[in-house]
């Protein structure tokens, strides 16, 4: 999408929002406001070099539960080496009153990009307040339904969402520019000095931890929980979302792309009734059980052919292009005519090319038309033009009108030009020279040996063309970690696509998975 702009450099490195309302559920609408320092912009758009904070109070009924919360939307300033301001980092944080600090869990949580502010996940998933949306359907234009978020995880974790230096209300200060944060390991130091002066300064050092990254958020979070921990701030948890670990994957030469999207093609083709059994009795009814035996076809008699390249005996091709025919509702012949290897976006356009559509990207279960049916490639992602609109407004409302923040700044809830100008090599801890794109589940692993209590969770959704799930199963699968932490890592799967909140009935199932993954990495004695 524009906002995760999740984005993925194209071609060899390609991989890789609210009312003018409806009302706002009374129960979290603000009883009293106060403000630390006024956020408020100068004429000429710089950002005074400090902090600021609005507190409003509020109220959310949780799985029947009412709880008094304070939200805060304010600036943290990170600085360099010389002490003098680098840049002014926007948060949104919600607390829960009357707890303590010692025991009650703070998650950070962002999107990616490069490039996109958190405002997704801030209005979407799990805040107290959320935007409804239509998916897997184009949301209807204004106005917009803002509605309390039963499955908010504030009854779990403090949540503090953080915007990207360059996006949101996040600047560069003094003689800063975005050159100094717009790159794999610039990112990496910004976020880690934002996350620890937030720390410091509410007094959260011996809070539960855990970080939160969706799409290049989870590239971000694999390698900044390492780098925190370096620093001496241990973290309990890591929840991956939606997950980017290595952007080398795709570089041409190489097949494991192509078997890492069979699954996600075989659900698109299972979800649109395109597979052998259309949908009639002998259409599997169990989507998991179902991509199971995709998965082990894949990894199986699939890798082994393309492994082979153009010495494929004939017989075996033609028998492993009906195999992957039936899989993915293609046609024998147009598996053939591409090797056996089918690019992500032309199976976009073309799966339901005899109905004249398009799929999604971000979710394959949305639709989309196209000027023609010809082409390679859809014109458009049906699944980003369908929510943005609704999330960009919404966020202006509630934040204006509900938190009482107010600036001069243009929000932006993506900035194209950051990845435009992204320096994408990463020097990991145990590496002696950069890599030219990132790699990051080894950062990860590094973290989980030197902390062998860390726990982390990969979320994934079966109709992610972005992040597909089985991609990142062998990027997590690959850590090469010791049996005795491999407990420590799990994975969960929902029925939606990259933003899986978006989908009410899995973000409900999601918030039921998550509660016990807090109390397992953050147990109270």
């Amino acid at each position: 999408m524009r906002h995760l702009v999740s984005l993925l450099l194209t071609g060899a490195i390609a991989l890789g929002c609210m009312p003018a309302a409806g009302r706002a559920d009374e129960s979290a609408a603000p009883t009293k406001a106060t403000s630390s320092a006024a956020h408020e912009a100068p004429a000429d758009a710089r950002i005074p070099d400090t902090e600021t904070a609005v507190r409003t109070e509020h109220s959310a009924s949780i799985d029947g539960r009412t709880l008094k919360y304070t939200a805060t939307a304010g600036t943290v300033i990170i600085r360099d080496d010389k002490d003098q301001p680098q840049a002014s980092v926007f948060y949104v944080a919600y607390t829960l009153d009357g707890s303590k600090a010692a025991q009650r869990p703070l998650t950070f949580l962002y999107n990616g990009g490069p490039g996109s502010s958190s405002v997704w996940l801030h209005m979407g998933s799990f805040g107290p307040m959320r935007i409804e949306t239509a998916s897997p359907q184009a949301t209807a234009p204004p106005p917009y339904h803002l509605v309390a978020n039963n499955d908010s995880l504030l009854d779990k974790t403090d949540l503090v969402f953080i915007d990207a230096v360059g996006t949101g209300y996040s600047r560069p200060l003094g003689k800063a520019t975005g050159k100094d944060f717009w790159g794999v390991d610039q990112d990496l130091s910004a976020f880690s000095r934002a996350i620890q002066r937030y720390v410091t300064i509410n007094k959260r050092w011996n809070s539960p931890k855990f970080l939160y990254g969706e799409s290049y958020g989870t590239t971000r979070s694999a390698a900044l929980v390492d780098v925190l921990q370096d620093k001496g701030m241990a973290f309990n948890g890591v929840i991956l979302m939606s997950s980017i670990l290595n952007y080398a994957i795709r570089m041409p030469g190489y097949d494991e792309s192509y078997i890492g999207y069979l699954p996600s093609f075989a659900a698109a083709a299972w979800y649109h009734d395109k597979t052998p059994y259309k949908s009639g009795a002998n259409k599997p009814a169990d989507l998991k059980t179902y991509l199971d035996q995709v998965r082990s076809w894949a990894s199986g008699p699939y890798a082994a052919a393309l492994a082979q390249g153009q010495n494929l005996p004939p017989a075996q091709l033609d028998a492993i292009a009906q195999q992957m025919a039936a899989y993915t509702g293609l046609s024998v012949q147009y598996v053939k005519e591409a090797n056996l290897r089918v690019d992500p976006s032309r199976f976009r356009k073309e799966l339901l090319r005899d109905q004249r559509l398009t799929l999604g990207r971000y979710d394959s279960r949305f639709t989309g038309t196209d000027p023609d049916a010809a082409g390679e490639t859809p014109d458009y992602d049906a699944s980003d033009a369908g929510i943005s609109g609704a999330f960009v407004a919404a966020f202006h409302e509630y934040l204006e009108g509900e938190l009482n923040y107010h600036s001069k700044l243009d929000y932006r809830p993506t900035y194209g030009e950051i990845i435009k100008t992204w320096d994408w090599k990463h020097k990991a801890s145990d590496m002696r020279r950069p890599l030219p794109l990132p790699y990051v589940a080894g950062d990860l692993a590094h973290a989980m040996r030197t902390n062998p209590n860390l726990k982390v969770l990969s979320v994934n959704g079966y109709y992610d063309f972005a992040t597909p799930f089985s991609i990142t199963e062998y990027d997590l699968s690959h850590m090469n970690l010791d049996p005795s932490l491999r407990g420590n890592l799990s994975f969960l799967y929902y029925p939606s696509g990259h933003m899986i909140y978006l989908n009410t009935d899995a973000l409900k199932q999601l918030k039921g998975d998550l509660a016990p993954f807090y109390d397992r990495a953050a147990p109270i004695h």
